[in-house]
């Protein structure tokens, strides 16, 4: 006989009650955390436009999984500051001149942080990420890399670089069977190359080059405005870390041979050389204890901002040529006239110069297609931005450049491509300077301006000599596809051949 026995009712009834009194439990704490969200959002938000309640936890995160321009046009007409909340980060977006400048010029209340991800994928000690003296420190010494004698040197770089892709794209634009080539990846390769060997010259093999190349794709698409907040495998920030950790390796052994180049003697040849010589230099007064991954950060940093920003406004200023071919004619005339019929002359600074429509036609070109239309900060502590608004620390405080450069008051018929508003010294645009902030304002603007201008103007010149390029219009031409920056949807299909 068995000595099994069956509980008693009791027995089950006390179970059951003890179950049901902690889902009751569980229940209330969830149901209160949720009202908590909801509370502490609609605290933040005050009288900001945007949504009255947040969906719990991922707030607009469905919104950002696939971001258009159109919606973020809608934010920005919503009023000068509006809110919105993704995975519980608070965001304020700014889209006046106005508030926008005072988030970029408050250095004590506000600190960049690019995206959520941006200091997993670029690590927090960044020099991006520094405020106070110690990014002065770098700004002191990085100043030196971006004089018109440092440019002087760059530009012969990427020349050369520019026409040897260009060949390419001619050589495999004749092999192919499409009518047309896209654009995008062609042009971020040949950016990639340019960066690299004008930031570290010999300094790094041909088989880092490439590898690097292949990696950086995940570092763009981890910088995002929003993504998944967590390093998880398979997300695409933790793809993102992986391709950094192998980026950094070449970086800081080409750092590391830089040094060595130069305190045996050696003449600069590239932006790294540049760095360790001024830090050798007897009238130079910064800091000269940078290490070799310091600067292999601010390479990387550099190379974000030459990969994505440079890129996207390559692609832009291509598709902006072959949309208008009247423009384009100006341009191979400037071309034309300042080269003397020698199209194989290197392209120097003071063949620069003498090119004021090219480059009117890269400003205005920027101005209609910014590659950055918002550039995150965070709150340090409670920020005044309005009269009326206070945005608590912690806050994601965002200034929004698109509508600045937008703003029909400063370019009138603002949709319209139009280098010559830049050609008029009483124009508004040139009165209005503070309106054009494609590359950002205060202490943290961009420090490469000259360098990506100049290498976007000098590629699109001489692919107008080199070759007739046609854009193949599709559905997806004028639409907007936004990940770190910004590019045609289609990726911009040119067809190309050689000019006779």
């Amino acid at each position: 006989m068995s000595n099994y026995s069956l509980p008693s009712p009791g027995l089950l009834f006390a179970k059951a009650q003890h179950s049901s009194s902690w889902l009751a439990t569980t229940l209330a704490i969830v149901g209160s955390l949720l009202i908590l969200e909801q509370a502490v959002y609609r605290y933040k938000k005050g009288n900001l436009p945007g949504a009255t309640w947040t969906i719990p936890i991922i707030g607009k995160f469905a919104d950002s999984l696939h971001p258009t321009l159109e919606n973020y046009q809608q934010q920005w007409a919503s009023g000068p500051l509006s809110a919105v909340s993704v995975f519980n980060i608070f965001i304020v977006i700014a889209s006046t001149n106005e508030y926008t400048r005072k988030i970029f010029n408050s250095p004590t209340y506000a600190e960049p942080c690019l995206v959520q991800s941006a200091k997993h994928v670029l690590k927090p000690n960044n020099w991006v990420f520094l405020s106070g003296p110690a990014h002065v420190a770098y700004r002191k010494v990085l100043n030196t890399l971006f004089t018109r004698k440092a440019l002087g040197l760059y530009v012969t770089i990427q020349d050369s670089i520019a026409r040897k892709h260009l060949r390419k794209w001619l050589v495999d634009a004749a092999k192919s069977p499409e009518p047309s080539q896209v654009i995008m990846w062609t042009s971020r390769a040949m950016n990639m190359d340019t960066s690299l060997r004008v930031f570290c010259g010999k300094h790094i093999s041909e088989e880092a080059a490439v590898r690097i190349n292949e990696e950086y794709w995940n570092i763009t698409k981890a910088l995002e405005l929003v993504n998944f907040p967590l390093a998880l495998p398979g997300t695409k920030i933790y793809k993102a870390v992986q391709s950094r950790k192998i980026a950094m390796k070449h970086l800081i052994q080409a750092a590391a041979d830089s040094k060595k180049h130069v305190a045996n003697g050696g003449v600069p040849e590239c932006m790294l050389d540049e760095w360790n010589a001024a830090m050798l230099d007897p009238s130079y007064k910064g800091r000269t204890d940078f290490s070799d991954e310091e600067m292999a950060m601010v390479l990387l940093s550099f190379l974000f901002a030459s990969q994505d920003a440079m890129s996207s406004g390559l692609i832009y200023g291509f598709q902006h040529l072959a949309d208008h071919p009247e423009i384009l004619a100006k341009v191979r005339e400037e071309q034309e006239r300042v080269r003397a019929g020698d199209y194989d002359a290197p392209m120097t600074l003071e063949m620069m110069d003498q090119m004021p429509y090219l480059t009117a036609f890269v400003k205005e070109s920027l101005r209609l297609k910014p590659p950055v239309t918002m550039v995150p900060y965070k709150a340090l502590k409670p920020f005044q931005i309005s009269p009326d608004y206070t945005a608590p620390a912690g806050t994601m405080v965002i200034p929004s450049l698109y509508p600045s450069l937008h703003d029909p008051a400063v370019y009138p018929a603002p949709e319209r491509l139009n280098p010559d508003r830049w050609l008029d010294p009483e124009s508004l645009a040139n009165k209005n300077p503070k309106n054009y902030m494609v590359w950002g304002a205060g202490i943290h603007r961009c420090i490469g301006v000259e360098y990506a201008t100049m290498n976007i103007a000098l590629t699109l010149g001489i692919a107008a000599m080199m070759m007739d390029f046609e854009h193949d219009v599709t559905p997806d031409s004028n639409k907007v596809q936004m990940i770190a920056t910004i590019f045609p949807l289609d990726g911009c299909k040119l067809k190309m051949k050689p000019r006779a």
